[in-house]
Order: C-alpha cells, then sequence, then structure tokens
C-alpha cells in the first residue's frame, strides 16, 4: 500500500480506483465508496473530482439500494443522485488495474496470518484475484477446526474494503472439507483443480493430488 500511496498521492484516491477497476460496469454514489472503502467523505468527494478531470471516471446519475450500519444492524437504503462510473474509453485501464494487482494482492503468509484469530487454519488457498485470474469462482479457501465465522467476515470486509473488490470465499470445518474432497465436490475442485497458490496445508492435500 505505501508505494501506491506513494505514486497516487493518497490511501482514499487507491482505494476508490481499486472500487472502479475491480467494478468496471457498476456505477457509485459518493456516500457509498465512502462506506465501501472506509474513508471520510470530504476526502472521496476530493479524490472523485480528481478522478473525472484526469478521464478514468465520468458522472452518471444512479438509482440504487445501499448497505448502510444503523447501530448494530446493517440497513439497505435507496438513494438516487448524482454517481460515478469507470470510463471504458480511458486508453490506460488495463496497466493502471495490473498495476494495482501486482503492487497490492499479495497471496503470501501475511495473508493467512490475517485469520489466526478465526480458529486453527489447516488448509489456506488462494486464487481468484489473488492471483490475477479473474475467471475463478472462489478466492480464498479456508478449512480448520473450531472456525468462527464472524471474525472470518471481518476480515474478509477489511480485506473487501482495501482493494475494493468483494472476495468471493469458503470455508469449511475439517471434516466437511475431507468429506466434500472425498466426493470430489465441484466447488472445492474448482478451486484445487486450476490456477491457486496454497499458503498453509497441514493436511497434506497438495501432497495426495
Amino acid at each position: 500500500m505505501e508505494t501506491l500511496i506513494a505514486l497516487f498521492g493518497s490511501q482514499t484516491k487507491v482505494k476508490l480506483l481499486r472500487q472502479f477497476l475491480f467494478n468496471g460496469s457498476t456505477p457509485f454514489l459518493p456516500r457509498e465508496l465512502a462506506y465501501r472503502s472506509k474513508s471520510a467523505p470530504t476526502a472521496v468527494r476530493k479524490e472523485l473530482g480528481v478522478l473525472a478531470k484526469a478521464g478514468i471516471i465520468k458522472r452518471k446519475q444512479v438509482l440504487k439500494s445501499i448497505e448502510a450500519r444503523q447501530g448494530d444492524k446493517i440497513i439497505f437504503k435507496k438513494l438516487r443522485g448524482e454517481g460515478y462510473i469507470l470510463d471504458d474509453k480511458f486508453p490506460y485501464l488495463e496497466p493502471l488495474k495490473n498495476l494495482l494487482t501486482v503492487a497490492s494482492l499479495h497471496a503470501d503468509e501475511s495473508l493467512a496470518r490475517r485469520f489466526t484469530n478465526a480458529g486453527r487454519i489447516k488448509l489456506f488457498v488462494a486464487a481468484g484475484v489473488f492471483i490475477q485470474n479473474w475467471d475463478s469462482r472462489v478466492d480464498l479457501l479456508i478449512v480448520g477446526e473450531e472456525l468462527n465465522l464472524n471474525k472470518i467476515e471481518t476480515v474478509i470486509k477489511a480485506i473487501e474494503s482495501e482493494i475494493g473488490k468483494e472476495i468471493a470465499y469458503s470455508a469449511f470445518e475439517v471434516q466437511d472439507f475431507e468429506y466434500r474432497l472425498g466426493i470430489h465436490d465441484r466447488l472445492v475442485r474448482d478451486i484445487l483443480d486450476y490456477p491457486h497458490i496454497t499458503l498453509l496445508d497441514r493436511l497434506g492435500v497438495e501432497m495426495n493430488q
């Protein structure tokens, strides 16, 4: 992240770029972007103006239902207003997307360590967005004992706010995973039979493939 901030000037701008580049056909309202990126609304509006002036995004009238927090509850509100969408005619979209991906989505041990408090992790596999395989059904596979799904979801949400893209993940208890592996469950096979990086394997899964 530090490298990208140095290049682009602010953490907010980096987060907004990711939101638009990884969700190309989706228009966003400024307050929605502030919520998704966990950034200050004033900073978001400032950076949106900069990105629009650069031609990376363009203005668009938006009507959508967005997620918001009300106390301890998550609610959905319908909002209409001027929003922004990625301008697909911007000439440097792919190089920019590749730069943001390579510089920030590291499939390494530090990624797996973020889930340390979510249970006794036995298998951790990264795929999809973490290895620039955009067609993958799943980005993360987490297998363990006594998994805390709420803690896993909290970490996932934090990663999503950083990279600007929803993460598709599957989390299984060891017994459930081994059963699925034994019957050649399609979801499990779609992860293990296609490009992926195994960051932790205490079950010997890769040795038996």
